[in-house]
């Protein structure tokens, strides 16, 4: 098991440049497209699976740093990935909250007019 465990991180530290080059942009797409899921008042049901998708990959990139941190290698770029990562996963959790509570994009916008 911990060979298993050591292969991967030895491939995700490898194949740093390639797994970053697919993960972030498909990590912003899938959370962008959750919240205007969540936005255009979609059905929770495909909010709730854009948010799976996209917290998979949110999490997937914290896993990848994790690779890095595990050796000592802190620098820019793990927190920036770090950072991402978390924002991504908080967004995509506010949004099934909001879907899920019916709240819907101009009710919101009501309510910041108003506040």
């Amino acid at each position: 098991m911990l060979d298993l465990i050591n292969v991967l991180f030895e491939f995700s530290r490898t194949h740093c440049v390639a797994i970053c080059a697919m993960l972030v942009p498909a990590n912003l797409l899938a959370t962008s497209q959750t919240l205007l899921f969540t936005g255009l008042g979609r059905p929770i049901a495909q909010v709730q699976f854009m948010a799976k998708i996209s917290s998979l990959y949110a999490l997937l990139i914290l896993l990848h740093v994790f690779t890095w941190l595990s050796i000592g290698v802190v620098m820019a770029p793990t927190y920036i990935l770090t950072f991402l990562g978390c924002l991504c996963l908080v967004s995509n959790l506010s949004a099934v909250a909001i879907a899920t509570r019916g709240i819907s994009a101009h009710r919101i916008v009501k309510l910041v007019e108003l506040g």
